[in-house]
C-alpha cells in the first residue's frame, strides 16, 4: 500500500500462501523461483524473507533453528536480477548496512522497528522514537504501553489498525506486517530515482 501512495501503479505481491486481503494483484507461488524467473521483468523489488528465525520471540523460545533463513538466497536473486532493491526484515536480521525505520518517525502511534538493506540510498526520516505511548503488535495481541514499563494486554484490533494505519487486516496479519508509511517514504524516493534513470 506504500508504495502505491507513493505513485507505483503496477504493484504485484507473491507469496507461497494465498492472501485473500491483499489489495493489489497477487500471484501464489513461491518467491524465490518466482524471483528467479521473472525478477528481470520488474523496475524496483522489494523483498521481505521470512522474519521468524531472528525475532526475539523464536530466540528466547530457542525455536530459531525450526525457521529458515532465506535472506542470504533472496539477496543472491535480487543481485543477479540486476533492479533496484529493497530487503525488509526485523532487528536482529543479518542484513548488510540497513537503515532502521519506526512508526514513530511517521506519526504513527506504533514503535515496530524494521531494518531495510538496499543496493540503492535513501534518507531516512529523523528519528521520532521516544517515551510517549505506543503500541505494539504482539502475535494475536494489541499491547499499550509506554518505554521501560511492561505492557497493558488489549486484544483491540481496531486499535492496532489504527495505530499501524491499516485498516484492512486480520490480527494475525497486522502481527507480521510492517506500516505502509515505512514503504511510502521509500517509495517517494524511489520514484524519483526512476524518473531520472535513462
Amino acid at each position: 500500500m506504500g508504495y502505491y501512495r507513493a505513485g507505483f501503479t503496477n504493484i504485484i505481491g507473491v507469496d507461497i500462501e494465498p492472501q485473500k486481503r491483499y489489495p493489489f494483484e497477487f500471484v501464489q507461488a513461491d518467491a524465490l523461483e518466482y524471483l528467479a524467473e521473472n525478477g528481470h521483468r520488474f523496475g524496483f523489488i522489494h523483498a521481505s524473507p521470512p522474519c521468524q528465525k531472528f525475532t526475539v520471540a523464536q530466540n528466547a523460545a530457542k525455536n530459531a533453528h525450526n525457521h529458515p533463513d532465506l535472506i542470504a538466497p533472496t539477496r543472491k536473486l535480487l543481485v543477479e536480477s540486476g533492479k533496484m532493491y529493497v530487503i525488509e526484515n526485523v532487528v536482529g536480521a543479518p542484513l548488510k548496512s540497513p537503515a532502521v525505520l519506526c512508526g514513530k518517525s511517521f506519526g504513527l502511534n506504533v514503535r515496530r522497528h524494521r531494518l531495510f538493506e538496499s543496493n540503492w540510498f535513501f534518507m531516512t526520516p529523523p528519528d521520532q522514537c521516544n517515551g510517549t505511548d505506543y503500541y505494539v503488535i504482539f502475535g494475536h495481541e494489541v499491547r499499550n504501553r509506554r518505554h521501560g514499563q511492561k505492557a497493558g494486554r488489549k486484544n483491540k484490533i481496531a486499535e492496532g489498525r489504527k495505530a499501524m494505519g491499516i485498516d484492512w487486516m486480520t490480527r494475525g496479519e497486522l502481527s507480521e506486517a510492517i506500516p505502509p508509511a515505512y514503504t511510502e517514504w521509500i517509495g517517494r524516493q524511489m520514484i524519483k530515482l526512476l524518473e531520472v534513470s535513462p
